[in-house]
């Protein structure tokens, strides 16, 4: 298995684009991207936990149902949600994609992502369309998945090469995230193809799986969006057997759908709104996978936690505050806290309680673009990883006129 280029495009067979139709009236920013297979594909997806729900999830679901799709439309700049016409604009929006590609509407996965509780017009969306579909190309990657983006400040992308059965297969991903992210299904706008032969039904138990260990850990500000959906495409067209069960190809497929989901996840962690730092939060001898997720979640989603981040202090008694609200039956007197980056690794606490530290190397450590909070429990043989960011000025800045 291998790191490779190409986003949503490094699978064999996909093709994909991102223009700028108007949908952001007073924007510049691209805000409609499309992926396309030249085949059917197998599709799965996961959508937001949230009760308030967009219209493009509604009729994701619909056009899903049999498992199978081929090509995904999404937007920018509006999320579509909280609309009386939303789901009529949605499949309107299906059936110009279909029509321009010759499909049919029911094969087509939407997503849309933005302001809630404006309408979104189809007049851009239809005349933006025909450009849309005329530049698709194999290495339109870049440019979809810089049309899906809002407050995003870097395209995210991900892909693997692994092999199945001796034939060389291709997964990638692209995401769109920065706010409103929270664990329990919070994965913004994810797309992911791949060339590998996976019928539906396993493509849709690999995504469940593998949801629980990455996009379920990772929580920019505590708020789940209403629009979150996850959503995989396989062609097939890399020639393998079809994988219909579990088996060693299946578990080879859970492992690069891991390592894609999971780089997406720190990309996402690390452009979190206004944040100036990743965290990643590492739970080591937990008693059960369960307890070290739900420790590691307390810990990334502790605002005091990620205040202190931004400003490079060591204050480990708000790693043990949110380790003992975690709602999980701990020895306290056990716990083990060490922060953690390119400078180096600093004992905080042992059993417990505090150790004598430099504060100054702290400083030093805490002080990187990338901090490891690693916490060992000392009370069992499990361990779960979350990730999330510092909390800062901009996110205020941000998020005080996000709408206007």
């Amino acid at each position: 298995m291998k790191q490779i280029s190409g986003g949503v495009c490094a699978a064999k067979g996909f093709r994909a684009n991102g223009i700028r139709c108007g949908i952001r009236a007073n924007h510049t920013d691209k805000d409609l991207a499309l992926v396309v297979s030249d085949v059917m594909c197998s599709a799965a997806a996961i959508y937001t936990t949230n009760l308030v729900k967009g219209a493009p999830i509604a009729v994701t679901k619909e056009n899903i149902a049999d498992g199978k799709a081929q090509a995904i439309i999404v937007n920018s700049g509006n999320a579509n949600t909280c609309n009386a016409d939303g789901p009529e604009i949605a499949r309107q929006m299906c059936a110009l994609t279909a029509d321009a590609l010759g499909l049919n509407p029911k094969d087509i996965v939407i997503g849309s992502t933005g302001v809630i509780g404006q309408k979104l017009s189809i007049t851009p969306i239809q005349n933006g369309m025909a450009e849309l579909v005329a530049g698709l190309r194999t290495d339109g990657n870049e440019d979809a998945v810089e049309a899906i983006m809002t407050t995003d400040t870097r395209k995210k992308e991900a892909a693997m090469e692994f092999e199945l059965s001796g034939h060389t297969c291709r997964i990638g991903g692209m995401a769109k995230g920065s706010g409103m992210i929270h664990p329990n299904m919070a994965t913004t706008l994810i797309f992911i193809t791949t060339d590998a032969a996976v019928s539906a039904e396993m493509l849709q138990k690999a995504l469940s799986a593998d949801v629980k260990t990455s996009f379920n850990m990772l929580s920019i500000d505590g708020d789940t969006s209403t629009n979150d959906t996850l959503a995989i495409l396989a062609n097939g067209l890399a020639g393998n057997p079809e994988i219909s069960a579990e088996g060693e190809d299946y578990e080879t497929f859970r492992q690069a759908l891991h390592a894609v989901t999971t780089d997406l996840c720190r990309k996402m962690a690390a452009d979190g709104e206004g944040a100036t730092k990743m965290l990643e939060c590492r739970v080591t001898h937990a008693p059960d996978e369960a307890a070290a997720q739900t420790v590691a979640k307390s810990v990334i989603c502790s605002s005091l936690l990620k205040a202190a981040m931004f400003g490079a202090d060591a204050n480990w008694g708000r790693v043990l505050c949110a380790i003992g609200y975690a709602g999980v039956p701990l020895d306290v007197d056990r716990i083990e806290v060490r922060f953690e980056s390119k400078k180096g690794n600093i004992l905080v606490c042992e059993n417990g309680a505090g150790v004598p530290f430099s504060e100054e190397k702290a400083k030093e450590i805490l002080l990187e673009k990338e901090i490891y909070i690693l916490i060992d429990l000392h009370q069992g043989e499990s361990g779960a990883t979350a990730w999330g960011c510092d909390l800062t000025y901009d996110y205020v800045k941000i998020n005080g006129d996000y709408r206007t």
